[in-house]
């Protein structure tokens, strides 16, 4: 019973670091790669690490930060996959990131656009807004997942 114990503990330690090279090995940016890479303390748990948060993990969390967050992005880029026909109220629309934004005002747009490019950028008083390439309105929208 001792070793399954001991066993259990080792195997949660080497899953906390593998998730900090999983964390790692997502960012694209090389040096901020080895930044992370070089945070990961050898024999360590993964929790142990206290680097700042990247900028995909930023993007994982745009639109859905806590109040107390302290570090936020401005925009993000992805696209919609496939056929875009435009949108209506409450709409929800699923980015190529897999973030799913539901459309958070009145507006509506008929379109016939195939994987269009997309921005989602903070506006004023913290108003989000979902710029659409080849749409002639951005809609408010909300995060939902």
């Amino acid at each position: 019973m001792k070793s399954l114990l001991a066993l259990m503990l080792v195997s949660s330690a080497a899953m906390a670091d593998d998730g900090a090279m999983l964390r790692c090995r997502q960012l694209t940016d090389g040096p901020a790669r080895l930044t992370c890479y070089d945070a990961i303390q050898l024999g360590a748990p993964a929790a142990a690490i206290s680097a700042p948060p990247a900028k995909v993990e930023l993007e994982r969390s745009f639109g859905a930060e806590s109040l107390a967050t302290t570090i936020k992005l401005d925009s993000i880029e992805s696209s919609i996959i496939g056929n875009f026909d435009g949108w209506v109220p409450k709409q929800r629309i699923r980015l190529a990131n897999g973030q799913v934004w539901m459309i958070n005002d009145d507006s509506q747009e008929d379109l016939n656009l195939v994987n269009p490019k997309v921005k989602v950028e903070r506006g004023l008083m913290g108003a989000i807004y979902m710029d659409i390439d080849g749409a002639r309105t951005a809609p408010r929208v909300k995060r939902i997942k």
